[in-house]
This record gives C-alpha cells, sequence and structure tokens, in this order.
C-alpha cells in the first residue's frame, strides 16, 4: 500500500435502517470471497442408545465478528434423534418429551432443534473447549484465539450415524447459507501430553457463508467524505483527534490525483458494502493545483451530494 504525504481522509459513517438503490451485484464481500462460518462435526464415541458428537464453529472471514447475541444453529434429524445431553452449549426449547416415562428426560427432543452458545461463567462441568463466549465469535484473521468455538452433544435414538439436514446460521441475524453436510476426512486429537493422536470415528463439514443482499436487501451504513490536510491536523492543538480503522486497496487505473482528489471508490463497515456518492458527482479541482485548500463550500456541496443519494 501507498502511503501519500500531505493528505488525509476522513469518514463519517452513518447508520440506517432504510436506503434505496442497493444491488444485488455486490451481494458477496469482494474483499473476503472466500471468507466463511465452517461447522465440523465429529463423532468420537459410541453410547448404547447413540453417540457423542464433539461440534465446532471455526469464524474464517476476514472482517466479519459474530456479535452480541451471537449465533444460533439449528438443524433437522434425518430420523428421530434426540439430544440427551450437551456441554458448552444448550438447546433453546425441550420440546415434546412426554413419550418418555422416566424421570431422567432428554435435553432435547425436538425434530429440528436451536442450540446456543453458553454465557461466560457458565459451571466448569457444562463447559467445553473455547465455550461459553455468549456466542461472540472474533474473524480468524484479526483474533484467531477467538475465533472457534465448541460443544459436545449426547445423541440418542441413533442406531446408524445419518448426516443432519438443513443447517441454519444466524448470526446473529439472517445472511448465512449453509450448504449440506458432507462427509471429510476423520479430525485428529491430541492427548493431554501431546504424545498421541485419538481419531474421530467419522467427520462431517458443513461450509456457510455470508450475503449482504441476504442479510437486506437495502445497505444499513452511508459515507460522507472530507479532506483534509495534514498539517492542518497537526495545529489543530492538544484537543485534535482522529480515529479510526481504514483498509486501502488500490485501483490504479482509478486512483489518481487527476481532479485532485483522491477517494475511495468503495467502502465497507463490519465487512458490508456502504453507500457512497457516484464518483462522477464529486467536486472537481483542477489538476494543475500546487496545494489543495479545503473550504466550507466544498465540505457544504459534498455533504449534500451524500444527503441526496442516500436519502432519495
Amino acid at each position: 500500500m501507498d502511503y501519500f504525504s500531505g493528505l488525509s481522509i476522513s469518514f463519517t459513517i452513518i447508520l440506517l435502517f432504510s436506503l434505496g438503490g442497493f444491488s444485488s451485484t455486490v451481494a458477496y464481500d469482494a474483499l473476503d470471497p472466500e471468507g466463511n462460518i465452517t461447522i465440523t462435526w465429529d463423532v468420537v464415541s459410541w453410547n448404547p442408545d447413540g453417540y457423542i458428537a464433539s461440534v465446532r464453529i471455526y469464524n474464517f472471514q476476514k472482517y466479519r465478528h459474530i456479535e452480541a447475541p451471537g449465533w444460533r444453529l439449528s438443524w433437522t434429524w434425518a430420523k428421530k434423534e434426540i439430544i440427551w445431553n450437551m456441554l458448552g452449549g444448550e438447546a433453546t426449547e425441550q420440546g415434546n418429551c412426554s413419550s418418555f416415562k422416566s424421570d431422567s428426560l432428554p435435553h432435547n427432543c425436538e425434530r429440528s432443534p436451536t442450540i446456543v452458545d453458553l454465557l461466560p461463567g457458565a459451571p466448569y462441568n457444562q463447559q467445553s473447549a473455547n465455550c461459553c463466549r455468549g456466542g461472540v465469535l472474533s474473524s480468524y484473521v484479526q483474533d484467531p484465539a477467538n475465533s472457534i468455538t465448541s460443544f459436545k452433544i449426547v445423541v440418542g435414538h441413533s442406531s446408524t450415524v445419518r448426516l443432519p439436514k438443513g443447517f441454519t446460521l444466524l448470526a446473529p441475524g439472517p445472511g448465512y447459507t449453509c450448504g449440506p453436510a458432507k462427509m471429510g476426512k476423520p479430525s485428529k486429537f491430541l492427548t493431554p501430553d501431546k504424545r498421541r493422536a485419538k481419531q474421530a470415528i467419522m467427520t462431517w463439514n458443513v461450509t456457510c457463508t455470508y450475503s449482504q443482499f441476504m442479510a437486506q436487501k437495502t445497505p444499513t451504513c452511508c459515507v460522507s467524505l472530507s479532506a483534509f490536510y495534514n498539517d492542518m491536523l497537526l495545529q489543530s492543538g492538544p484537543y485534535g483527534n482522529v480515529q479510526g480503522e481504514l483498509l486501502f486497496k488500490k485501483d490504479r487505473r482509478s486512483f489518481t490525483f487527476e481532479s485532485g482528489w483522491a477517494f475511495p471508490s468503495t467502502i465497507y463497515f463490519n465487512g458490508d458494502f456502504c453507500v457512497m456518492p457516484p464518483r462522477d458527482l464529486y467536486p472537481h479541482l483542477p489538476s494543475h493545483s500546487t496545494r489543495l485548500v479545503t473550504s466550507v463550500m466544498t465540505s457544504l456541496v459534498i455533504y449534500y451530494l451524500y444527503m441526496m443519494y442516500c436519502f432519495v
């Protein structure tokens, strides 16, 4: 990335509930085309009524975190399976377990259970590895240690293992589309002394990808742009403040100073596209100017264009 002396750009990001003019051609994040959330389901042992599985959720996205209130994972059982018990997560409903006559009822009897993460501070004997953050997951690139979570599940009424179907991920709202569960290479787990590797009986994987267009057909943010120089920020005194995280990718065909401006053409907020004024409506300055001066009138023009584009 090139750094240009004497120029910095200030962004104002305004969250909106409804905006018009969004095209499905930008449904997936161009900055992270390979990003996904992968769910790994490992059958680790058998029991008299079914099996025990370890389920892990990986956030392999670069820029999109899963914020509070966290992820919700659902699926549909292939037959009449139930959940006897869980660690590291819980079903939101128990369902109808009236067919069981014992005092010990299953954790969940629904055909399509919905699972959520446990909250921080859950009792130790109810936890599993990397659990109990209230469903919050960081992106793998920005915070790999907190980009994974897991829960263990004791499945009953399953004499043979059949893959669940219809996986759905809400994180925390819509936007993710999950593919079918596919058999994969069995996972391996190191023993605590790291001298022996145990292997899962079988493993299947589910891949979920994000679509901004499916999450919300209209963008949730707008951007207004204004230019500062510089030395002007240094002269703003002890109360001057500039903050934010900006990711630039320069297109050499369009990122020039020919018109006196160097505004980006696309801006993302939490990995989603933001609405910006059309580039051909940006105010133009003579390309031969030796020094660009920001005026009150220029700022008003840019803001006026932004307001017209976002709210019309």
